[in-house]
This record gives structure tokens, sequence and C-alpha cells, in this order.
């Protein structure tokens, strides 16, 4: 999407939060920061909670808000981090450092600096189930060590991947999948504050796609506006259904990857059998998806062995077992 993505656009103010229980607990964490460890399942609203509260707490948010998403250490490379623009201040003239002494660094420093408005900043420490333990023993003193000027947010998928001197220095906050309704409710308020055109229908359709993930819902929804205009169902239904097989492919390739070629074949089955997909469309999926996940050498054999099951496909009839033959070759070359 080359527009705004509209999660950002219509971030949600603490009282838009779906979930009444989250809405209370952040309402009363503004008034009186404390420590907070935000969980829940992927796409429940982790990080918009976070940021929202951040928002209204501070005075000063682009100053007084540090987001640190442990993704972008611990997934990237030493070089990467230093030269991103978030981390390169701290990091400037310390080459040899460890990722996990520069992660150290630039939380020690974030956490160490007076706030610029009020009494206390936020510091964000995004899908924490990624933090490693040593990493966690050094959060842990920094904690301990800025807490007057300091409130620590930990969103995470998984708390019981934190230590329990964490855990015990943070007000636990679950952030359930919002349901059905509260997703329509998020969406309706966010296209009508968009002027678009939709009906009841498209907008229950979008809900029903997400399964309970609000980002996804956001997303599927503007995907349906940007290309048909409006948000009806049949409008959703072909906007989003490429989406969903994109989705099912990654998921396919990345078992026949790790060489799980039973997990692939399952995936494959779901989506001739139950999605009622044929197997021409599956290896169109296939290479769309292959095209932005791939490059060089590896991109070009996955053509060069698209072409021959697209061969089988023409000639045979049996759809899943030319395409298993494709996955099996992914799963060999891994």
């Amino acid at each position: 999407m080359e527009a705004p993505l509209w999660t950002d656009e219509y971030a949600p103010a603490v009282a838009d939060l779906p979930q009444p229980s989250v809405r209370e607990y952040l309402e009363e964490a503004r008034d009186e920061p404390l420590n907070l460890v935000l969980h829940g399942p992927k796409g429940a609203g982790k990080t918009a909670a976070a940021r929202a509260l951040a928002r209204e707490a501070h005075e000063d948010p682009d100053n007084d808000f540090v987001e640190l998403n442990v993704a972008d250490f611990f997934d990237r490379t030493k070089k990467e981090i230093r030269n991103d623009e978030r981390f390169a201040p701290f990091l400037a003239g310390r080459s040899s450092m460890s990722k996990r002494d520069m992660m150290n660094h630039v939380l020690k420093e974030s956490a160490s600096y007076q706030p610029v408005s009020g009494r206390y900043k936020t510091v964000l420490l995004d899908n924490g189930e990624a933090i490693r333990e040593d990493f966690q023993q050094a959060l842990r003193r920094v904690m301990e060590q800025y807490y007057e000027a300091t409130q620590f947010a930990i969103a995470t998928r998984q708390s019981s991947t934190l230590i329990p001197p964490i855990r015990s220095r943070c007000f636990p906050v679950t952030v359930r999948a919002p349901t059905h309704d509260e997703i329509e409710t998020v969406l309706r308020r966010i296209v009508e504050a968009e002027d678009a055109d939709y009906d009841d229908e498209g907008l229950e359709f979008v809900a029903g796609y997400a399964g309970g993930d609000l980002r996804k819902a956001i997303l599927g929804a503007q995907t349906t506006y940007e290309e048909a205009g409006e948000i009806t169902m049949n409008a959703a239904y072909e906007a989003l259904g490429e989406v969903r097989t994109d989705e099912a492919v990654e998921t396919m390739l990345s078992a026949a990857e790790d060489g799980d070629v039973t997990e692939a074949r399952s995936t494959l089955d779901d989506l001739l059998v139950d999605e009622g997909h044929s197997g021409v469309e599956v290896l169109e999926a296939l290479l769309r998806v292959g095209r932005s996940r791939y490059s060089g050498d590896r991109l070009a054999r996955l053509h060069r062995v698209a072409g021959e099951i697209d061969l089988d496909l023409a000639e045979g009839t049996n759809d899943r077992l030319h395409l298993s033959h494709f996955l099996a070759e992914l799963a060999a070359e891994a």
C-alpha cells in the first residue's frame, strides 16, 4: 500500500481500544504510572495500546516515549543495527560491541535521560517473547536503577518467557483478541472517518476474515477500499481472497524450507480441497509469493521447477501429486 496505513492514520486513543478491561487498566496507569506487561495474541492491539497510553500520558510523547522492537536487534546484523538512525547516536564509535551489549547500551541510555516534560517517560519493549534471558537480567537492573523516571511497558505474546524478577516488577494486562463485534465497531469508526463507502455485510466479512487479528482486519479493509473503492462483501471477497491464499502459501513454503513436507502438504490440501483452488491457481500463488521471498539463484530455480510442474499440471490429472513434487524439491534444496 502506498497510502498511509490506516493502522497508523487512525491509531486509537485509550478510549477507542476495543477491550473494556484494557481501557480500564491503562486509564489507571496513565494517572499513576507503573511498569506493565501487555500480553496477548498477535494482532490483539498490545502495541497500539502502549502507544495510546504514551500519547495521553506525556505532553511531549515524541521525546518522552521510546519504542524498541526486540526483533530490531536480535533479528538483524550488527551493521544493520549501527546504521539504524534510531540507534546510531547511541552506538557511534562502539563497533566492537556484541549485539547483546549494543542493546543493553541503547536501553540504558534510553532509560537514563530525564523526561522532557512531566516527571517520567515510557519505554516500550515490543515482541518481548524474543528477549533472551541474559538480556532480561540486564533489563532487570535497568528497571531497578531508573524506576523513578522511567515507566517500562513490555508487549509480548507469551509472558511466561519473562523471568520472575521482571514479571514481579510489572502489572500484567491481558490484551485478549477482540471479538467479532468489537472488530466491526473499530472498522466502522475508521471507514466513517475515511468517508469510505461500505455496508454492514462488507464489514462483517472483513472482521470474519481477520479471525480476531485487529491489525489484519484494518489492513484488510484498507486493501478492499483501495482496490474496489468500496467495502462490500463482494468487494472484500475479491480483494482478500488472494491475500488469504498468499498467507497460506507463505506458511506452506516455510514448512517446505524447514524440511517438513508433511506439514507443507497439509496446507496444500487445505488450499486444494477446503478452499477449492485449482493446481494452476496454487502454482501462480507460489510464484507470486516466491518472487517477494527469494532472489538470485534460488528464485531462478523456483521458476525452473515451476515450469516443469506447470507442464505436468497441463498434461496430468492429479494436482496434489504434482504440487507435492514441487514442495519436495524445495525441501530437498533446503
